[in-house]
């Protein structure tokens, strides 16, 4: 911080004829001194070393990308330079407006253009069953022989066909039913075939029994501006999603694709590695079968296949890891079950397993503090066995204040989670902040999730902001993207949302985020003692990691040369 200002003494007036003398020495020296304390701040975020090592490409390309956000704010954001007061808007465009409204306006900018060719780095908070657009895996299904679809009553009118139990399942019969499923007569739990369900979908058809599915499927745009209704009623509507979903996604022939399709969108947008969240027990059911497998090696067998094939065809795709996940809400029995499976099976794929979490809604399910002998106990299983499962656990996903939910952080950092999912409260606990840092702890953040989920109303007040101030590390993912609008599996989205959200961010902080993602990815097994190493020396270490963010850094100089080029 600078000195105190000086006393005037024998100085001219500050004020003279009305005027302010902005050279007066009082005020310089408040004005340098209000400098200093921007600069002291400044440099104790997270991603001020980032910024300090740009080159000077990347520092011509980041003043670049500011310019165009402020002349943007202007002529894409802010309707009140073109339209009087008294002129009726339909739709009043402003900085920082929800995602689902923006998103239309959002890909007609020069903003967009720059993300989408950014080089992100890693994925490494995502969840298999809702990475790819549902629309796609819909149509897909309708091409794949013997899916079916059944309801547990007739949907004969818009209000039922709202609430019913619907689901999709290969069925090995004709499949089909003497009754529409959209008729009074239908017995309920009779399969009847995609394609004649979609076909004689009573509303316009095959096309209007996508856009049915997809609104059951997804937050639609009317249910996220719901925000009066809360966490927990957003949440309900996930939660029946994640219900009709398995039957489609998990079965084999569409497994692959769907696969295929989720690599492809993400090295299309500049993802090269992801760390995929999967419950193996969701439902996996192989290729003209009835029967659901009693081990989930066969789930683990057909993505690990996938990975594989991928990568060979695209050699610029560095690969995918699963972080094996349990239901919070299940009981301590069946958790236990599935450790052990998960135990058993890294054995079997070392390389494809990477870590343990919980998923579910964590307001809605068991506290970490209720699964602590569990988690202890897996620890334990881990050393014993000399397996390496770390815990990458979600925490402090709420927008409650000292409630269980919030102090699932306190758990999780005891535990040595080496990342923290979403971690959204944690701005609000300043010892838990210094612990994070000083254990090199990464937060996955999923601006657009947290956005749809109802715990920010719009990205200008999201917490990540204050993490980052306070020197936090993050990195930004996507969470489930098919079922929160984002129409695509890539990071894009969440990038933009950020880069023209926050002042302060800039191309150098996005490209800070997507540093930290390669940064704290698991590409291998490591001790806890390689990790920290791995992690503190960067591209300067002699790994795996060291070696993919040397990559990543040659990819972000040949962007930054591109923005120079395209825009100057």
């Amino acid at each position: 911080m600078g000195e105190n200002p000086p006393t005037p003494t024998s100085n001219p007036p500050i004020f003279e004829n009305g005027l302010a003398n902005t050279s007066h020495p009082t005020i310089q020296s408040f004005i340098q001194a209000r400098a200093d304390l921007i600069s002291q701040e400044r440099s104790q975020r997270s991603d001020a070393p980032f910024r300090a090592s740009l080159s000077p490409t990347a520092q011509k390309a980041s003043t670049l990308i500011s310019h165009i956000r402020t002349q943007e704010l202007t002529t894409k954001w802010s309707t009140t330079s073109t339209s009087p007061p008294s002129s009726p808007k339909k739709e009043e465009l402003f900085p920082g407006m929800m995602f689902n409204i923006a998103k239309p306006t959002i890909e007609t900018t020069q903003l967009w253009r720059i993300v989408k060719k950014m080089p992100k780095g890693a994925l490494l908070h995502c969840h298999l069953g809702a990475m790819v657009d549902i629309e796609w895996v819909l149509e897909t299904a309708l091409g794949v022989e013997g899916m079916c679809f059944v309801s547990d009553v007739p949907l004969v009118d818009e209000v039922v066909r709202g609430r019913a139990e619907v689901r999709f399942l290969y069925y090995e019969g004709d499949g089909g039913g003497e009754e529409s499923i959209w008729e009074e007569g239908y017995v309920g739990g009779t399969c009847v075939a995609i394609d004649i369900a979609a076909d004689t979908f009573p509303d316009g058809g095959r096309k209007g029994f996508i856009s049915w599915m997809k609104d059951r499927c997804s937050i639609t745009q009317f249910e996220s501006l719901q925000q009066h209704l809360g966490v927990d009623d957003v949440w309900r509507k996930l939660n029946s999603a994640f219900g009709i979903l398995p039957g489609l996604v998990y079965y084999e022939p569409i497994l692959r694709a769907f696969m295929k399709e989720f690599f492809r969108c993400l090295l299309e947008d500049g993802v090269r590695w992801v760390e995929i969240r999967c419950a193996p027990f969701t439902g996996y059911y192989p290729e003209k079968s009835m029967t659901k497998p009693k081990d989930p090696d066969e789930l683990l067998k057909v993505v690990e296949e996938e990975i594989e094939a991928f990568k060979k065809a695209n050699p610029g795709f560095w690969g995918a890891r699963i972080i094996w996940c349990s239901i919070r809400t299940w009981e301590t029995e069946k958790i236990l079950v599935d450790m052990e499976h998960c135990l058993r099976l890294k054995k079997q794929y070392p390389n494809l397993i990477s870590g343990y979490d919980l998923v579910g809604q964590e307001d809605a399910g068991r506290t970490l503090e209720s699964l602590t002998p569990e988690l202890l106990w897996f620890q334990s299983q881990c050393l014993t066995r000399n397996l390496n499962i770390p815990l990458f656990l979600h925490a402090g996903e709420t927008v409650g204040t000292g409630t269980p939910t919030d102090q699932n952080l306190y758990t999780a950092l005891l535990l040595h989670s080496r990342r923290l999912g979403h971690a959204f409260s944690l701005y609000k606990h300043p010892l838990l902040i210094s612990l994070a840092k000083s254990q090199n702890v990464l937060v996955e953040s999923c601006p657009i999730s947290n956005e749809v989920l109802r715990y920010t109303a719009s990205i200008m007040s999201h917490p990540l902001p204050a993490l980052i101030n306070r020197g936090v590390r993050a990195c930004i993912s996507n969470d489930d993207p098919a079922m929160l609008g984002h129409g695509t599996s890539g990071l894009s989205s969440d990038f933009w949302l950020c880069l023209q959200g926050w002042e302060d961010c800039g191309g150098e902080g996005v490209g800070a985020l997507a540093e930290n993602s390669i940064r704290w990815a698991a590409f291998t097994d490591e001790t806890e003692d390689e990790w920290q190493k791995g992690i503190s020396d960067a591209e300067n270490g002699q790994g795996i990691r060291a070696q993919r963010l040397k990559e990543w850094k040659s990819e972000w100089e040949a962007f930054c040369e591109w923005v120079v080029e395209e825009f100057s």
